[in-house]
C-alpha cells in the first residue's frame, strides 16, 4: 500500500548532491511528488514529498540517513567570529583549518596575511549547524591558540545562509515557546511549501519568511504589557449600550449591554483574552457574569480565537464550525485545501493562542426570508430590541454571518465591510502580513465584492430611514472604527479613547 510522506535533507553544496538524494528515492521505487531547493535561501536544504510502498519508506529514510543527508532534528545553529593569533611558520593556517573542518564548520569570512612577519592575526567567521558543536570547537581552539572572541556562540545575526532553515526554525521555536522536533519539522516543511507556491507567483521568498516571523513577534509584543485598545461607546437606545474595542492586531470585539444581559460579538485573538478581560473590568460598566452568549461572525482566529475561554455558548454558522474543525479558513469554498490557506491557518492559530469554542450552538438554516438580499438564519431580542442574523455569500470565508437590527439602525458586517481608512498605520501594517502570505484575505473575490455591495446598499437604505429622526445607520465592521456612511465612504462615528493596561477607574 502506497503512502505519501515528506522529509527534509541537508546535502553538500556541490555538484551531484541533489541527484544522489533523488537516486535514493527512485532506487526504492519511490515517486517524487514535490521538491523544492533554492540556493538563494539556503544552499544546503532540500525539501521532498514522495510516494512509496509502505515497506520502502523506511529504506528511503535509512538510505538518506546513511549518506548523512536526512534532517531528522533541528539543532540550534551556532556562529563564531574570532580573531586568532597564529604562529608565523609554514602550515599553521592548514593546521587551524583542520580543526574547523573536523567540527563541520562552514567558513563565511576569512582575513589572513602573513606578509608582516611575526605572529599573524587571522580573522574568521564561521557557521555550525549545532550550537553545542560551536562551543566545543571554541574550547578546542582556545587550548591551542590565543583567541579574541569577536562575536559569541549565541549570536544569530551573523549566521549565513548555509543554516538559514535551522535559524528560521529556531526563531519559530522561540515564538511558539518550544515544540517537539517532529512537529517543527512538519511545520518547516509546510512553510517551505507556501514559499514554493508564492515564488511561482513572483513573490520574494524573504518577504514570506519575514512576514511569518513578524506576525508571531507582533502578537507576542502587543499582549500583556504591550496591549492597548481603542474604545468607542455608543448608546443604541436608552437601555442598550454598544462598545467596540479594537485590539492592537486582528478583529474588533463588540459588546452589547442591556440591564442584566451581555452579548459579545467576536472575541479577538485568544492571546489577548486576559488583556481584554482586564480592559472590560476597568472600562465598565460590563459585568462578565452577565455574558449570556458569544456570536462569532466567522471562523478566522482574530474573530473566534478566544471563544473557548468563555463559559457560555458560542453561536456560529455550520459552515464556520466546519472551517474551525478542518483547520482551514477556506473550507467550504472554491479555495478549500489550497496550501496557502491551510498553512496560514495553522500558523496564525499557533501564534495567536487559538482557543476555539468548546460549547457551540449552530445557527439554523435559512428561514426563507431575506433582509437586504441576505438570508435570515435567526432572530432574537436583546433588551426588547429585535435582531436578525444574516447569512453571507461566502466571499471572505464560508459561513460568515452579519448581525443586524433595522429598529436600531445597526449592522455588524464582519470582514465584508470595514473602514480601511480608519485603521492606524500599525494595524494596517499587521493586516498586510496576511496578504503577503495568502495573497488575498477573501477566499472568493467575486462573492466578496457582491457581499460588500449588498451591505452598502442595505446600510444606505437604513441610513435614509434613520436620518429624519436625527439618527444614523451605524456600521460595525470587523476591523477599524464603528462608522457611518458619508457618500460612498465610511467615516468614524462618535469619539473614542485609548485604553492602556495602566489605566484605572471605569470609563477612564
Amino acid at each position: 500500500m502506497e503512502r505519501r510522506f515528506f522529509f527534509i535533507t541537508r546535502v553538500p553544496d556541490e555538484p551531484g548532491s541533489l541527484e544522489e538524494a533523488a537516486a535514493v528515492i527512485t532506487g526504492c521505487n519511490g515517486n517524487i511528488n514535490r521538491v523544492h531547493y533554492d540556493r538563494r535561501i539556503d544552499p544546503c536544504t532540500v525539501f521532498f514529498e514522495a510516494t512509496a510502498e509502505e515497506g520502502m519508506v523506511e529504506r528511503i529514510v535509512g538510505g538518506l540517513r546513511e549518506r548523512g543527508f536526512l534532517q531528522a532534528s533541528l539543532p540550534s545553529p551556532g556562529f563564531l567570529r574570532l580573531a586568532i593569533h597564529l604562529p608565523h611558520r609554514p602550515g599553521t593556517l592548514h593546521e587551524f583549518l583542520g580543526h574547523t573542518s573536523a567540527a563541520g564548520a562552514n567558513i563565511a569570512f576569512a582575513d589572513f596575511d602573513d606578509s608582516g612577519g611575526g605572529e599573524v592575526r587571522l580573522v574568521m567567521a564561521m557557521t555550525l549547524e549545532d550550537r553545542s558543536a560551536a562551543s566545543q570547537l571554541l574550547d578546542r581552539l582556545k587550548s591551542r591558540y590565543r583567541i579574541e572572541v569577536l562575536e559569541s556562540v549565541a549570536g544569530s545575526d551573523g549566521l549565513d545562509d548555509t543554516v538559514f532553515y535551522l535559524r528560521f526554525a529556531e526563531e519559530l521555536r522561540s515564538l511558539l515557546g518550544g515544540g517537539e522536533e517532529a512537529f517543527l519539522l512538519r511545520l518547516l516543511h509546510d512553510v517551505n511549501h507556501i514559499v514554493q507556491e508564492l515564488e511561482r507567483r513572483g513573490e520574494d521568498p524573504r518577504t514570506v519568511f519575514s512576514s511569518i516571523l513578524a506576525t508571531g513577534k507582533t502578537l507576542r509584543e502587543t499582549s500583556g504589557e504591550g496591549f492597548y485598545a481603542d474604545v468607542q461607546e455608543i448608546p443604541l437606545a436608552d437601555d442598550l449600550l454598544l462598545a467596540c474595542l479594537q485590539p492592537p492586531c486582528g478583529g474588533n470585539v463588540f459588546l452589547l449591554a442591556s440591564p442584566g444581559h451581555l452579548l459579545m460579538v467576536d472575541t479577538g485573538y485568544g492571546i489577548y483574552h486576559a488583556d481584554l478581560l482586564q480592559a472590560f473590568a476597568r472600562l465598565g460598566p460590563w459585568d462578565p457574569a452577565d455574558l449570556s452568549a458569544v456570536l462569532v461572525t466567522h471562523a478566522d482566529a482574530d474573530h473566534c480565537g478566544g471563544a473557548g475561554h468563555f463559559p457560555v455558548a458560542t453561536r456560529l454558522s455550520r459552515a464556520a464550525l466546519g472551517c474551525i474543525r478542518a483547520a482551514d479558513r477556506a473550507f467550504g469554498s472554491r479555495s478549500e485545501g489550497l496550501i496557502l490557506e491551510t498553512v496560514y491557518t495553522t500558523l496564525i492559530n499557533l501564534f495567536s493562542g487559538f482557543t476555539p469554542p468548546s460549547r457551540v450552538e449552530v445557527l439554523g438554516e435559512p428561514s426563507g426570508s431575506r433582509t437586504g438580499g441576505f438570508p435570515v438564519l435567526a432572530r432574537f431580542t436583546l433588551g426588547g430590541h429585535a435582531f436578525e442574523v444574516l447569512e453571507g455569500l461566502g466571499g471572505h470565508t464560508a459561513g460568515q454571518v452579519y448581525l443586524a437590527s433595522r429598529e436600531l439602525g445597526v449592522l455588524f458586517t464582519g470582514d465584508s465591510l470595514i473602514n480601511l481608512e480608519g485603521l492606524t498605520p500599525e494595524r494596517r501594517s499587521f493586516n498586510s502580513l496576511a496578504v503577503n502570505l495568502i495573497t488575498s484575505v477573501n477566499v472568493d473575490r467575486e462573492l466578496a465584492r457582491r457581499e460588500r455591495a449588498g451591505l452598502l446598499a442595505l446600510a444606505t437604505a437604513w441610513d435614509r430611514e434613520a436620518r429624519p429622526s436625527g439618527r444614523r445607520c451605524i456600521i460595525c465592521g470587523g476591523h477599524g472604527p464603528v462608522s457611518v456612511l458619508e457618500g460612498d465612504s465610511l467615516v468614524s462615528f462618535g469619539g473614542g479613547k485609548r485604553y492602556l493596561p495602566g489605566d484605572t477607574g471605569p470609563g477612564r
